[in-house]
């Protein structure tokens, strides 16, 4: 433990303790509570996230994790959590987190710092305006949910399990896909390398955030290590992708001489953010557009995906949650698609998947640099270039923060209240962070999550797959370790209300009888 001189609010001068999680070497003494052994098990390819939270009961809300040369502060409070990512800027930055994932990501705004990030994050966000997320909702989301569905009721007929991991990672790869290049992967038919791209990348992200020795920094080593080679053939599969698309739409935009007209333009034909920073006619290198590209891409299949996957699994193990939100879409929707205006009715469904976010963060930690000496809040002094890992997973299941937090109760966030945010819990909630760095497609995430899952439990039931041990690890997010199977049924209520509807197609073809239309019998042939 190490003691800090600081001063209480009195003005007197006291200890602050940073409780220290030694990882002891294969020698060291056995008083360290065999930390090295799980370091080895959960740290290295692992549940990152698991370690922390056992630590945070021990030790308390803020301690220092060492890791060969490097040490962490772990952050698992609030308050502190507020100060450090409200502070980026100029208290903070990302710092290892640009360092293990320049790799990927390049100079992209998901890792840029300073100016560059300034100016990459002013040209990106008004792409993803109110119209722009309208049009998204009845052209992708919608679409590629539906598709969803169609191959979920060919195991409805089967009888065979479904991964739901697996076909909800494919769907909102081809969301994004479409959303940011008017690209259909269709990778819910056909299997797409990006996705196993995409995962490999991220994992190899973090396992250079833990790695004892940074090897990965000599280029000598990155071209014969496995796992760097690895990493490599994924970025560039990614990068080719990337660029092949920047290109065939670039040609397209030059031909049409096409330039954005007003603050919320959409091309109709192609409503893509590709399409829409390309017709901005904004003075940007191919590379960086590549690079900005590309962390939404990474960040907004990978992490949509995941959201989806808990929300679900949560409603698999609570049918009267289940049910209610069934009810609830049913009321809204009454058999149809959902709209963009239909969203902020879907009041309960949206408080499932704020509660799956809570329980299950995505990404599980944060991580910032001190750029200056800094007193956190409770007087802990830390020096400039410490990494700060903040704990989202630790605070949204601390239970000095949360009533009941290990439990899913999605009605713990009031149904007429504001949409759970860090701003209004006060940074108890920050599924997608906070502060200057807060993710900006957080609107999107969340639009596309509930209308894929307003969709999929309008027309099936779900039951958890029985004996299935459903374990975690970790990339950029919190999946499972083995797939999350299901067993899947066409909704009964479905049935009825394509009933319903042909029944009143069926009134009109009847309705001319009564106005003696002698064109009846012929329409009514046909109809049936």
């Amino acid at each position: 433990m190490e003691e800090l001189d600081a001063n209480d609010k009195n003005g007197r001068q006291e200890k602050q303790h940073f409780w220290h999680v030694k990882i002891a070497h294969k020698n060291a003494s056995t008083n360290q509570r065999n930390i090295s052994q799980l370091y080895r098990k959960d740290l290295l390819g692992g549940a990152l996230f698991l370690p922390l939270f056992k630590w945070f009961r021990e030790e308390g809300p803020v301690y220092r994790l060492a890791a060969g040369p490097r040490d962490f502060v772990i952050v698992s409070d609030p308050a502190v959590a507020k100060h450090v990512l409200r502070g980026y800027g100029t208290r903070y930055e990302k710092g290892l987190v640009a360092e293990v994932s320049e790799f990927l990501f390049g100079s992209g705004f998901a890792i840029a710092e300073g100016a560059l990030w300034t100016v990459r994050r002013r040209a990106v966000v008004p792409s993803l305006h109110k119209r722009f997320l309208s049009v998204m909702v009845d052209k992708v989301f919608c679409k590629c949910a539906e598709r969803l569905v169609e191959k979920l009721e060919t195991y409805a007929l089967s009888g065979e399990p479904v991964n739901m991991e697996a076909r909800f990672s494919q769907m909102t790869l081809d969301v994004i896909g479409l959303s940011l290049f008017n690209y259909n992967f269709d990778s819910l038919t056909s299997d797409s390398p990006v996705i196993d791209a995409v995962y490999t990348a991220l994992k190899e992200a973090e396992a250079r955030s833990t790695d004892l020795l940074p090897y990965w920094q000599i280029d000598l080593l990155c071209k014969i290590v496995p796992r760097q080679i690895k990493a490599e053939k994924a970025v560039n599969t990614i990068r080719n992708t990337v660029e092949e698309l920047i290109t065939k739409c670039k040609a397209i935009v030059d031909a049409e001489n096409e330039q954005i007209e007003g603050e919320e333009y959409v091309n109709e034909a192609d409503p893509s953010i590709l399409r829409f920073l390309l017709a901005s006619r904004e003075e940007v290198s191919s590379l960086q557009l590549r690079d900005d590209l590309l962390s939404m891409l990474v960040a907004g299949h990978e992490t949509t995906g995941s959201v989806l996957t808990w929300t679900i699994y949560l409603l698999s193990k609570d049918p009267v949650a289940l049910r209610k939100a069934q009810d609830e879409v049913d009321r809204v929707l009454q058999g149809r698609l959902p709209r963009y205006e239909d969203v902020k009715e879907l009041k309960y469904l949206m408080r499932c998947i704020n509660e799956s976010m809570r329980l299950y963060p995505h990404p599980p930690v944060l991580i910032r640099r001190a750029l200056v000496d800094d007193v956190l809040p409770g007087n802990y002094k830390v020096k400039t270039g410490q990494d700060i890992m903040i704990s989202v997973y630790n605070i949204h299941r601390s239970p000095e923060v949360w009533d009941r937090a290990d439990e899913f109760i999605p009605e713990r966030f009031d149904l007429e209240g504001p949409i759970p945010n860090e701003s209004n819990t006060d940074f108890r909630f920050i599924p997608f962070s906070g502060g200057p760095r807060k993710c900006v497609g957080d609107q999107f995430a969340l639009l596309e999550a509930i209308v894929a899952l307003a969709i999929v439990i309008q027309k099936v039931d779900i039951q958890l797959v029985a004996d299935q041990k459903i374990s975690m690890t970790t990339g950029a997010t919190i999946h499972t370790t083995n797939g999350l199977y299901m067993n899947v049924s066409l909704r009964k209520v479905e049935q009825e209300a394509d009933l319903a509807l042909r029944t009143t197609d069926y009134q009109e073809y009847l309705s001319p009888v009564f106005q003696n239309d002698p064109t009846c019998i012929q329409r009514l042939l046909f109809f049936f």
